[in-house]
């Protein structure tokens, strides 16, 4: 199959699929046209979620598909939300899948139970979320799949719990940390990509990202994905999520203890020395890229040898940027949808 797979091709789900599903499933739906402009109609909307105790966390999420279905996992980042998949969802619950999307811990209605609980960022500790969340469900087996942080706790999962993942899919590749390696400089070009990392870095930035998170994160929008014409209705209807209180703190320790600023919890050690290690994913699994990504991202080459199952990387054309889910959200239910068959 070639590497370029562009936006007409495989339709034949398509928005009848997803309308179908949509009113099976009680989701309110728009066509494309209208989730560009807002005055066309409607936007999607996940409607009613749900809350499980799941670990550290009460995890709100949103469920579509058959309670019986094959377990998809679809894994939002930063800064976006479970809207992300809201055009992902139908598609998949069409097919005949079990469809959970949750709010990370510090997004949306999901909360820490006890108010001891650090509230940290590092990337075993959304891993284990997910962990908490699958035996919660009690779903023993399940694709994950996600973009930005979602695809890094994706990954995480298959490396750490290979058994627990039928199959991956993740957007821009192999995203597994490594704390000592992120300390070496990059290149002048290279570390100005990383800007807001080193704003985050200092107080000032944790005062500006907790004053103007809305601000930032459409601008972050924009930046990462500039071909893509996301309109205000758009935004504003993941722009609640960032109003949790616990978002600023996550979003902040994340991003200092990725480069070395901040200690993770001891809990966690372990799993971390594993992943440092950077582990080679055997489970199957599907790479997408966007052709427009604006966001610092590896090249696909670069990260090939890290997984060894069956495999396959797409990239998709059309002025696709680091919202690829959303941008393209016929394009990730098929990789998912194909990744189940390897």
């Amino acid at each position: 199959m070639s590497d370029d797979i562009r936006q007409d091709r495989r339709r034949f789900l398509g928005m009848t699929a997803m309308t179908l599903a949509a009113t099976q499933l009680g989701l309110s739906m728009s066509t494309p046209a209208q989730a560009a402009a807002s005055a066309a109609g409607p936007l999607a909307s996940f409607g009613a979620l749900r809350r499980i105790e799941a670990g550290v966390l009460s995890t709100s999420y949103a469920e579509a598909g058959p309670a019986d279905g094959p377990a998809v996992i679809l894994l939002h980042g930063w800064p976006y939300d479970i809207h992300t998949y809201v055009d992902v969802a139908p598609i998949l619950a069409a097919a005949g899948y079990r469809v959970i999307v949750p709010s990370l811990r510090g997004y949306g209605q999901t909360r820490f139970l006890s108010a001891d609980t650090p509230r940290n960022g590092q990337q075993a500790a959304l891993a284990a979320d997910i962990l908490s969340l699958m035996d919660a469900l009690k779903i023993q087996q399940a694709i994950v799949a996600g973009c930005d942080w979602g695809a890094r706790t994706a990954c995480n999962v298959a490396a750490l719990w290979p058994e627990r993942v039928k199959a991956l899919v993740s957007v821009s590749g192999y995203l597994v940390a490594n704390v000592e390696a992120n300390k070496n400089p990059l290149p002048p070009a290279a570390e100005h990509d990383w800007w807001y990392q080193f704003y985050f870095a200092t107080e000032r930035g944790r005062a500006g990202y907790e004053k103007y998170r809305r601000d930032f994160a459409k601008f972050i929008w924009g930046t990462a994905s500039p071909q893509w014409r996301f309109d205000d209705a758009t935004f504003d209807r993941s722009a609640p999520a960032f109003d949790n209180p616990d978002h600023v703190d996550i979003v902040i320790h994340n991003y200092r203890w990725r480069q070395g600023l901040a200690e993770g919890e001891p809990r966690y050690a372990e799993l971390e020395r594993r992943l440092a290690r950077s582990p080679v994913i055997g489970v199957p699994a599907i790479t997408l890229e966007g052709d427009a990504n604006g966001a610092p991202h590896p090249q696909p080459a670069a990260y090939r040898a890290k997984f060894s199952g069956k495999y396959e990387h797409r990239t998709l054309t059309g002025g696709i940027g680091h919202n690829l889910p959303q941008e393209a959200p016929r394009e990730f239910a098929q990789a998912i949808i194909d990744v189940d068959k390897f």
